[in-house]
């Protein structure tokens, strides 16, 4: 039964920085995309960043463009997301996922592995 486990959470003024972890439990060989998803109180879950584990390509929401960095490390199960210049609206429940697809993407419906999810409140 494969666990994914997010870290990392917390508060943090505007403007300031913060870094999420995911661990695995075990490889994902069949999981070729991980990604972080988001959902805030009262609205959808939405995508955030996902990254392609064969291709190393990577997709972002246009809201997070520029401001989140989304790597992996697959030898050692983990998935972080670096968010710099964190603003209010990116205030959620912050959600690790992993899934197949042929290339990074941001779609709910190809990740079918899911994190209990980690609150960031700026």
């Amino acid at each position: 039964h494969v666990q994914l486990v997010e870290s990392g959470g917390g508060s943090v003024q505007a403007g300031g920085s913060m870094r999420l972890s995911c661990a695995a439990s075990e490889y994902l060989y069949r999981a070729n995309c991980m990604g972080w998803f988001r959902q805030a109180p009262g609205k959808e879950r939405e995508g955030v960043a996902t990254i392609h584990r064969d291709s190393g390509g990577t997709f972002y929401a246009g809201s997070v463009k520029g401001r989140f960095t989304i790597s992996s490390n697959y030898a050692k199960n983990m998935l972080y997301l670096q968010m710099n210049n964190l603003i209010p609206e990116d205030t959620a429940m912050y959600y690790c996922a992993a899934g197949g697809s042929p290339a990074a993407t941001l779609r709910l419906s190809k990740f079918g592995y899911w994190g209990q999810g980690t609150q960031v409140t700026v």
